[in-house]
């Protein structure tokens, strides 16, 4: 049984017994055989998958509109990836440069190492440890597992970076500053959950792959409010001094490619579930984004006299 669509989608299941009767592969060309059919598509990619708790074997294709767009997609990609890569390291060499990290929001660091690691954790657990990847597989037979190489390299990496500036704030002239009882409130919160999660996962009442995604929703909760701290120390200074601004027009840059290449993937894929059909990732950029705008606001509009004044004095 197949399905072949005039959009550039194919989708279609065939019992594992008929593969060879239908269908010849060569050369990314797709040729159907049937008593009625005789078709060629261009795929992009493809894949033969045999889920062991299945009784048939299903052929993947993924087709698209052009090649073109797919490499531009690639470009996108690899270059919001480095973007976000190196943007914390503008921060780290504020810091360096001044021997002060004044101006550096605590609460915002205490929010970033815990959402990296939890980050980290779910990439690491969902890509390498067996068990769970059959977990996901049972439970999403047709999927495919969502986690690449390149998002565990970023969550360790960013996890090793915010560890480097939260370790030049035990170095650098800090004055007063301190995590909040407010973030550590809502750390302690978030703590207790995971806790509970744990140890409900550790005696089977939940699974491995479920404490994986609450750390994934503890993550994505953090994204959410992580920016508040700052944006917020920054209007009580009426200055941005010792926030890098450097690290807000990288993460601009990564967040607006990173939904580009969405939206070109929705496109030459014909895929706008991936966009409409699970938000959050979507969402999230543009609320990254949004925080970016308005710090950016911050440093050139709202206290650029107080910084030209410093700068002067």
């Amino acid at each position: 049984m197949y399905l072949l669509s005039s959009d550039h989608s194919l989708k279609f299941q065939l019992p594992s017994a008929f593969l060879a009767d239908f269908i010849r592969i060569a050369r990314h060309e797709l040729w159907l055989f049937s008593e009625d059919i005789y078709k060629r598509v261009y795929v992009h990619h493809i894949s033969l998958a045999d889920k062991k708790h299945s009784t048939d074997t299903f052929l993947r294709v993924t087709s698209l509109h052009d090649d073109a767009i797919a490499l531009i997609s690639v470009i996108v990609g690899w270059i919001y990836f480095a973007a976000w890569s190196v943007s914390f390291y503008p921060q780290i060499y504020v810091n360096w440069r001044r021997k002060s990290v004044v101006g550096l929001n605590f609460d915002f660091l205490a929010l970033n190492i815990v959402g990296f690691i939890l980050y980290a954790l779910f990439n690491c657990g969902l890509f390498w440890i067996p068990e769970v990847k059959e977990e996901y597989f049972n439970r999403y037979p047709r999927g495919l597992n969502p986690v690449q190489v390149n998002d565990i390299v970023f969550a360790v990496h960013a996890s090793f970076a915010t560890v480097i500036t939260i370790t030049q704030c035990f170095l650098y002239e800090r004055a007063n500053q301190t995590v909040s009882k407010t973030a550590r409130s809502i750390l302690a919160l978030f703590a207790t959950f995971l806790l509970i999660s744990l140890i409900i996962a550790a005696t089977e009442v939940i699974t491995w792959l479920d404490f994986l995604y609450y750390c994934s929703y503890v993550k994505l909760a953090i994204t959410l409010i992580k920016y508040v701290p700052q944006g917020w120390m920054n209007y009580q200074r009426k200055s941005t001094l010792g926030w890098s601004i450097g690290n807000i027009f990288l993460d601009f840059t990564g967040g607006m490619l990173s939904m580009l290449q969405m939206i070109l993937n929705a496109y030459n894929y014909n895929d706008w579930d991936s966009i409409f059909g699970d938000p959050t990732k979507f969402g999230l950029g543009l609320f990254s984004v949004v925080f970016d705008i308005f710090f950016m606001v911050q440093h050139y509009i709202l206290y650029r006299l107080v910084l030209n004044l410093l700068a002067y004095f």
